[in-house]
């Protein structure tokens, strides 16, 4: 578990999450609990992920997947028990308005479940895809959208008024990943490059092609920017700042 949860990353899901505190001007401190529990999911999601029976990849955050260093049941095991950790972790260390906390993890729960990030998965390993927005929003989306939605529940405040944004940025966040899946490089990327291509999935460029990839990532990117200007009128510096780095990054 710790061998995965400490191998690096971006960190964008609990970044997105204190972002969002003080956007909604909360100490951002109060809310790290939940912030690392969706760090732990996210982990348990990757090394999934990563399984022979999944994406059969070797290489995760530039060093060897979870099942490559342990065995594959061991992978299986930890990644089970960081989820369920992420539970306990809020259970136990989130303070605040007791049903705001409940109302956090059932939406935590749903957007990691069959309607949401698992339900996602098997949308992608099945042989019926839907549209590739469709699919993303719910396996990539709906943790991104939850980063930002369960601080507004726990925080009191209307989560409903930040769907929008939080759709977008997921379907930019995979636009994004798709495209550098083609440009980018094992070191930059921390993982395989080509993994998508080689495992015959359908992307955003195999789609539409690098080009119409490019061009689709402008307009989620603008599309996303625009959302969440009316989800928070009275500014978001961080998250604007977040959203740009969604876009423009590189690995």
């Amino acid at each position: 578990m710790r061998y995965s949860l400490l191998a690096g990353g971006k960190r964008i899901r609990p970044v997105l999450a204190l972002a969002t505190a003080r956007a909604l001007r909360r100490d951002e401190r109060e809310v790290l609990p939940l912030a690392a529990a969706l760090e732990l999911i996210h982990t348990y999601s990757l090394i999934h992920d990563d399984l022979p029976a999944m994406d059969d990849d070797d290489l995760r955050r530039g060093r060897p997947t979870c099942h490559v260093a342990y065995g594959e049941d061991v992978a299986i095991l930890a990644g089970d028990a960081l989820y369920a950790e992420a539970f306990r972790h809020v259970l136990t260390h989130q303070t605040g308005d007791p049903q705001c906390v409940i109302d956090a993890l059932a939406h935590l729960a749903t957007a990691t479940g069959v309607n949401g990030m698992v339900g996602g998965q098997y949308l992608d390993v099945s042989a019926d895809h839907p549209d590739l927005r469709e699919l993303h929003a719910l396996k990539t989306g709906r943790l991104i959208g939850a980063s930002i939605q369960c601080i507004a529940l726990l925080s009191g405040a209307d989560a409903d008024r930040w769907r929008p944004y939080c759709a977008e940025l997921g379907v930019l966040f995979q636009i994004v990943d798709d495209i550098l899946d083609v440009t980018g490089t094992d070191d930059a990327l921390g993982k395989p490059q080509g993994s998508d291509e080689r495992h015959g999935k359908r992307t955003y460029v195999s789609e539409f092609g690098l080009a119409g990839a490019r061009t689709m990532a402008e307009t989620s990117h603008a599309n996303a920017r625009a959302a969440l200007a009316a989800a928070a009128p009275n500014g978001a510096l961080e998250l604007e700042h977040i959203t740009d780095f969604i876009y423009t990054r590189t690995s």
